[in-house]
């Protein structure tokens, strides 16, 4: 009776941690049901950042066949050298800072409004106000200075992070910050994003959803702040922290059970 009774409580234990296994397991797996996804349709997707107020930009004209006039779009950062005497073979572009309205004041062109445009549509937007100065269409090539996004929550190395070639996802921005801690929710991380008009939204992705990858909010905007919702252990509805501790209390509570009837049975 008592190698039966000691086989029973072995036997409901690996069940009961198997199941609680399984149950955590499921909520853990990025872009789960990845083979249903449709790959001309993710494909067909892109997603690119723009420019918004407040945002710091290099706006640089150049033009092989007439370098002087393109110098005079340029907005050239004063010098610091002492020595009068030296030259330098390249000067350094100043920053424009994006105003409240969107705009930017270019050398000899006047205000801009770039606000909500894509960097090549910026570029677009400030070759056809001084291509008219050129026998030959000079190259305009406008990138972000301060492109930058921040990571809190539970994850493993929370901060703001600057971002060089002004792109990067979600999953890319988790991973600069070390990826979500195990008491980190994959189905309710927070996309907060700024609009044109300076109006705060929050977004939810889930990252357990391979559609994640044709969501709008995949591909991070400058300044987004990625919020990764903990997982309470006293929460009803955690789904890895406090799940995993109810099946591994209901484990406890079986083990002393069967203790219990084995010694009223012995």
């Amino acid at each position: 009776m008592k190698k039966i009774m000691t086989n029973l409580a072995t036997s409901v234990l690996l069940v009961i941690m198997m199941l609680a296994s399984c149950t955590s397991y499921k909520q853990v797996p990025y872009l789960q049901n990845s083979k249903d996804m449709d790959s001309e349709v993710l494909q067909s997707y892109v997603s690119e950042p723009v420019i918004m107020p407040y945002d710091m930009l290099t706006i640089a004209v150049v033009s092989a066949q007439d370098s002087k006039a393109a110098m005079s779009y340029n907005l050239i950062m004063p010098s610091t050298n002492s020595n009068a005497g030296s030259l330098t073979s390249q000067q350094a572009l100043q920053s424009y800072i994006v105003d409240a309205k969107g705009r930017v004041d270019i050398p000899n062109v006047g205000e801009v409004c770039l606000s909500g445009k894509t960097l090549k549509e910026a570029e677009d937007i400030v070759l056809a106000k001084i291509k008219s100065a050129f026998a030959v269409p000079p190259t305009v090539t406008v990138r972000f200075v301060d492109y930058k996004i921040s990571v809190l929550g539970e994850v493993k190395s929370p901060g703001t992070y600057s971002i060089q070639n002004g792109k990067v996802n979600v999953l890319q921005a988790l991973s600069l910050a070390g990826d979500l801690t195990i008491y980190g929710k994959r189905d309710n991380v927070k996309i907060i994003r700024e609009d044109a008009n300076g109006v705060q939204n929050i977004y939810e992705v889930d990252l357990n959803d391979v559609e994640l990858l044709n969501s709008p909010y995949y591909n991070l905007q400058q300044n987004d702040i990625v919020y990764v919702t903990p997982n309470k252990s006293i929460a009803k509805n955690s789904d890895i922290g406090s799940s995993t501790s109810l099946w591994f209390s209901g484990t406890s509570i079986a083990v002393s059970l069967i203790s219990l009837l084995f010694n009223i049975l012995r």
